[in-house]
């Protein structure tokens, strides 16, 4: 039996060596994702940007500058998380995902949920919330609709509390989307 770091490593290696999609042929770095491997909270983004891409990390940009600010804002760090990507490559010119993108990369994703576990999962826009409404069986009605409100869900078998929030990139731009989103954050509180 392997341990959750093993598995981990699996898919890491398996994201590294992909070809399942086009996007690999742009990419500087996958980015896998990163944080504790028993996290109480998975937070799950849309694709990586040019400075994860750069670096290999999820959310180190800009909006990964928030994002550990709000973490901060209620006690948490880094560390204590778990940080994913619904994809593992950036998009050129960071633009949407593709369906078939989504559909070769998110087998990634829903193990790594296994392997964590998590009793929260918070979901970073529209990409990110369509997805797991999507496995959790909810109707998904745009993120403007949902952010904020709690949902108690079947996720791959697991028993999650599911909160969808705006993605801390649209709030760097939209003074009214940030404070919605610290008011998320302290619901995730």
């Amino acid at each position: 039996m392997l341990s959750k770091k093993e598995l981990m490593e699996e898919i890491f290696k398996e994201i590294l060596e992909c070809r399942k999609c086009g996007l690999w042929r742009s990419r500087r770095n996958p980015v896998p994702g990163e944080g504790s491997l028993d996290a109480k909270i998975m937070f799950i983004g849309e694709a990586p940007g040019y400075w994860e891409d750069v670096k290999g990390r999820p959310f180190v940009g800009a909006a990964g500058k928030l994002l550990d600010k709000l973490l901060a804002g209620i006690g948490l760090s880094r560390e204590e998380v778990f940080i994913g990507n619904i994809l593992k490559c950036r998009p050129p010119g960071n633009r949407d995902p593709r369906p078939e993108e989504v559909n070769a990369c998110t087998p990634y994703l829903d193990r790594q949920i296994r392997i964590i576990q998590p009793k929260i999962i918070v979901t970073l826009g529209r990409y990110a919330s369509a997805y797991i409404f999507s496995k959790a069986g909810i109707p998904f009605s745009g993120i403007s609709r949902v952010h904020g409100k709690v949902y108690r869900a079947d996720v791959l078998d697991l028993d999650i509390t599911l909160i969808p929030m705006y993605h801390p990139a649209v709030a760097l731009y939209n003074a009214k989307l940030k404070s919605a989103l610290e008011e998320d954050f302290r619901i995730l509180a």
